[in-house]
């Protein structure tokens, strides 16, 4: 799907969440059962990171991400909020739509990578404005499938 990241299709999901915490538990719940990681491993890499300061991107999205032993490369998971959540994003805007990025724990320049593909892809306001539109997981991907294909054209 992407040269910097892997996102298997069982990690997009459209879920209903009431608070950061909650999302975050989704997040590495997805993690754990699209990628076989240790659930609360990841939830404590994501919530270590988030103390550090929100990863609220802005617009609408967060990306909340973490590293953590047993993986070769980065792998993502999207959530797209029934309802938008406050997130204590730097532009105060709540998100429903959320990027997780787990990146091997030795991993430098590549999680940095992986991060800016996702910003890259979020900061398009076609992709944006899809993803927000999007009436399930399966549309999802798809989108996210076909952005990524015209990024590497």
């Amino acid at each position: 799907m992407n040269a910097h990241f892997l996102l298997d299709p069982s990690a997009v999901e459209i879920v209903s969440a009431k608070s950061k915490q909650s999302i975050l538990e989704l997040l590495a719940q997805r993690f754990a059962q699209s990628y076989g990681l240790d659930a609360a491993l990841v939830l404590d890499r994501l919530q270590e990171r988030e103390s550090l300061g929100s990863t609220g991107f802005g617009r609408g999205v967060a990306i909340p991400h973490a590293r953590v032993d047993g993986l070769r490369r980065p792998v993502a998971a999207l959530l797209k909020l029934e309802e938008p959540v406050d997130f204590a994003a730097a532009d105060a805007l709540p998100v429903d739509l959320v990027f997780g990025l787990v990146s091997p724990e030795t991993s430098g320049v590549g999680h940095l990578h992986a991060l800016a593909a996702i910003s890259r892809l979020v900061r398009d306001e076609r992709v944006h404005d899809a993803l927000s539109e999007a009436p399930d997981a399966e549309a999802l991907y798809g989108l996210l499938a076909n952005a990524a294909d015209r990024d590497a054209a």
